[in-house]
């Protein structure tokens, strides 16, 4: 099975799963709040066990030995964040459709447009026309998810989409440059094709800190 094929089947069972989510949410049960909390965990534990598989000497190398208990005790705020913005299920959707849309078109345009590299020594894949594309998309989502509620424009989305469009690329970059350092192509192999909850939800890393900030 190619490397394509299990991102194609991994989407689609993510996205069964999302829909799952959706009844369950829309029949009363906090869904959406646990398993963000769920995910924030595998995150946190994902990040440990990355520490403890890593090569000693790298632990102590180039300030990692404060880097790594930085990260993690960042990720903890990110579950804090889960746990308090799940409250809000449409904030959660909304950050859902603005980074997939981000992720899909940084990916996609940045592999057709893919020879601007922006950090090629952090992520080798980046690209700064990923990153623009990944900022219009995220932010034409944005758009929509306001369109479909309300069939109005909503202005504050536009900024909305282009800040956490943004900001899920620099979790991404964030990430990756943890991985460099670990020694480590992904965090973790939960999900095929994709990677561990960290690879794949790298998004949140300073969007959902962010958005709990906003609602305080």
């Amino acid at each position: 099975m190619t490397e394509t094929t299990k991102r194609i089947i991994a989407g689609i069972v993510m996205t069964t799963g999302v829909a799952l989510i959706a009844l369950l949410q829309y029949a009363g049960v906090p869904a959406v709040r646990w398993v963000a909390v769920i995910i924030a965990l595998g995150m946190i534990v994902e990040m440990g066990l990355a520490i403890k598989r890593a090569k000693s000497e790298l632990l102590s190398k180039n300030y990692n030995y404060i880097v790594f208990p930085l990260f993690f005790a960042w990720l903890v705020i990110v579950l804090l964040s889960a746990y308090a913005v799940g409250v809000r299920p449409w904030i959660m959707l909304l950050l859902l459709m603005i980074i997939c849309g981000a992720d899909i078109g940084g990916w996609f345009f940045g592999k057709l447009f893919g020879n601007d590299k922006m950090w090629e020594k952090i992520s080798p894949n980046k690209t700064w026309a990923g990153q623009i594309a990944g900022i219009i998309c995220g932010t034409l989502a944005s758009i929509l998810y306001g369109l479909l509620g309300t069939d109005t424009f909503l202005p504050q989305l536009l900024w909305i989409g282009i800040s956490i469009s943004l900001l899920s690329q620099y979790g991404d970059l964030t990430a990756s440059w943890i991985k460099r350092r670990l020694g480590l192509k992904d965090f973790g192999n939960i999900i095929p094709g994709h990677g561990g909850f960290l690879d794949r939800f790298d998004g949140w890393i300073y969007a959902l800190p962010l958005i709990w900030l906003v609602m305080m």
